[in-house]
């Protein structure tokens, strides 16, 4: 699908305030209208992607800021561009498609700075029944959170100051007369898209249009006209009169994300997202961006606030997918549950049905939007596929997976046969790399970023004569993780390897032994779970270290005080490992 979607759309001319504005409509009139703002130096093209998914459910409208894609400049440009005016055209837009309902505001980079505009001043009130923002501040709010900091100055709030301004440098430019638009008719127009999808990630898909260069010399009037007046004079009446979601992605080269730091204040009815993405979310995020505006859309359609979960890293996963193996009991099951808290949806895996619906229906209740159980054995290749084909149409593309399915086996080299071998590495490695190639390769095509966390151990590095095949099938996760982050690094999917200790999960109680009879194994099992169970380290501090490993993109993560011991250890002094893992196990 590229931007030339749009051409597809219901087209009109509308004429308002000295200007012909060129306005698109997709879907049905008759349901919600959503109302997509571009920013600078795009034109409405720069929606496209997240138009046709939203006109699935909306009638979604977008248009041409004047002087930008085909709605037509004002004479003379200087003074053409304020606010005041851009609220005019938006009013007449507004009228235009749809009279007798409210819309639904969406706004990019300056679209954003706009609808801020739009939602804040008297003249538009019960024209506007929500408002999602991104990647545009208020100028208003803008100013009062510059004004904080230097009338109220402290170390951090001097550094926030001069952090936004080092990324605002672009601004500054914009205002030396004539210069951007000899840069932009010239050679930073001509290298534009190449610029962008080198910084961006930007897939080549006929984006920026060929007006770009026209459109960003118009635009800098934006800055000029605007800018430098509300900063100095901004608004105290600057309040929100309808609900607001922000969505902040958290690589923006261009806003801090502290900018957002007193929004409560000018927007009591509000929810926040966070993306790990740069500044161009609605080329590289469409999906959760349409995902994100639909929730918000059809809440407020039906009077209720949008539904927000408490759960640490809410802002995070709300609403993304996450699909966890091995997700029935243990590190698994309180994986699942802690991105259940955080609002995401659930897909629980595991080789016992039962155990899979219990944490489905556990995650439902503390705060999934929805959860499913899938029942599967990860060591099967054919079935994962299955599995994958099946998410994928049902479901949709997994945001992160976590890959936790495993069995444990303990005994000597010798006495660990063939079959014992296959077994581990099926469920342990071969588990894992059907996981990471299936649902990997889903998340590569879709280009749109994600995230694989695969269930490693202490083990993978700490030697152990009672655990070679347990550690070797554990150290070649490890390695793969590695292998795999560097892979899909330019991709946007982080790859991160989680090293748990002695936690206490019923492991243990299916963990085999090798080379024993089986009222040995038994007694070993009660053994090694009593102590387990002495040790007593929950699962759910592993889970809080998975989505910490996610919100970060952290590599390699060493869970409890044992595992970041050894791995200090298998560092700086192997020597010693390799004497401590010639000694007797404690059993």
């Amino acid at each position: 699908m590229t931007s030339a979607s749009l051409k597809y759309a219901r087209e009109r001319r509308l004429r308002t305030g000295g200007i012909e504005l060129c306005v698109a409509e997709l879907g049905d009139e008759t349901q919600p209208t959503v109302m997509l703002l571009h920013g600078y130096p795009d034109s409405k093209e720069v929606w496209s992607e997240v138009a046709r998914r939203l006109a699935e459910r909306f009638h979604v409208v977008l248009y041409d800021v004047r002087g930008h894609g085909r709605s037509t400049a004002p004479r003379p440009l200087r003074g053409g561009f304020t606010l005041e005016k851009l609220t005019d055209d938006f009013l007449a837009v507004a009228d235009a498609v749809s009279p007798d309902r409210p819309v639904h505001l969406v706004g990019h980079d300056w679209g954003s700075v706009q609808a801020w505009e739009f939602v804040t001043v008297r003249r538009t009130e019960g024209r506007i029944a929500s408002f999602t923002s991104m990647s545009g501040p208020s100028l208003d709010h803008f100013g009062h959170w510059i004004k904080t900091r230097m009338t109220r100055p402290t170390p951090r709030r001097v550094g926030q100051l001069l952090g936004q301004g080092a990324k605002s440098w672009y601004v500054y430019l914009l205002h030396a007369p004539a210069l951007a638009e000899l840069a932009w008719r010239g050679p930073l127009g001509k290298h534009w898209p190449k610029i962008l999808r080198r910084a961006e990630k930007l897939p080549a898909d006929g984006y920026p249009t060929p007006s770009q260069p026209s459109d960003a010399a118009h635009g800098a009037w934006l800055y000029r006209d605007n800018v430098r007046a509300r900063l100095r004079s901004p608004r105290v009446d600057a309040y929100a009169h309808a609900p607001v979601q922000l969505i902040t992605p958290l690589d923006d080269a261009f806003l801090s994300e502290r900018l957002y730091d007193e929004l409560e204040r000018w927007a009591p009815q509000s929810v926040r997202r966070t993306l790990p993405a740069k500044h161009w979310i609605p080329r590289t995020r469409p999906d959760q961006l349409a995902s994100w505006i639909t929730e918000f859309v059809t809440s407020t359609e039906g009077g209720r606030p949008v539904p927000v979960a408490t759960g640490t890293h809410a802002d995070r996963f709300g609403g993304q997918l996450v699909l966890v193996t091995g997700a029935g009991s243990g590190i698994g099951r309180a994986t699942a549950l802690a991105f259940a808290e955080a609002g995401a949806r659930v897909v629980a895996v595991d080789r016992d049905t039962q155990s899979a619906v219990r944490t489905a229906e556990r995650s439902r209740l503390l705060g999934a939007p929805e959860a499913w159980a899938e029942t599967v054995d990860v060591g099967d290749g054919q079935a994962m596929e299955q599995l994958a084909g099946k998410v994928a149409a049902e479901y949709g593309v997994v945001d992160v997976l976590v890959n936790n399915a495993g069995i444990g086996l303990s005994g000597s080299f010798f006495d660990t046969t063939p079959e014992d071998w296959k077994q581990v590495l099926d469920v342990n490695l071969w588990g894992v790399i059907h996981g990471c190639r299936l649902f990997g390769r889903q998340m590569a095509e879709r280009g749109q970023g994600g995230h694989i966390v695969n269930t490693a151990s202490a083990a993978a590095y700490l030697p152990s004569k009672a655990l070679p095949a347990y550690s070797t099938s554990k150290a070649a996760v490890l390695m793969l993780s590695e292998c795999l982050r560097a892979e899909l690094a330019g991709q946007g999917i982080g790859v991160s390897a989680i090293c748990p200790g002695f936690v206490n999960t019923n492991i243990t109680s299916t963990a085999r032994f090798a080379g024993v009879d089986a009222d040995e194994e038994k007694r070993l099992r009660k053994k090694t779970a009593r102590i387990y169970r002495l040790r007593n380290y929950p699962p759910g501090k592993v889970a809080d270290a998975v989505l910490r490993a996610v919100v970060h993109n952290k590599p390699v993560v060493a869970v409890t005080p044992e595992a970041r011991g050894g791995r200090l250890m298998s560092r700086f002094t192997p020597r010693a490992l390799r004497a401590i893992a010639r000694m007797e196990p404690p059993l």
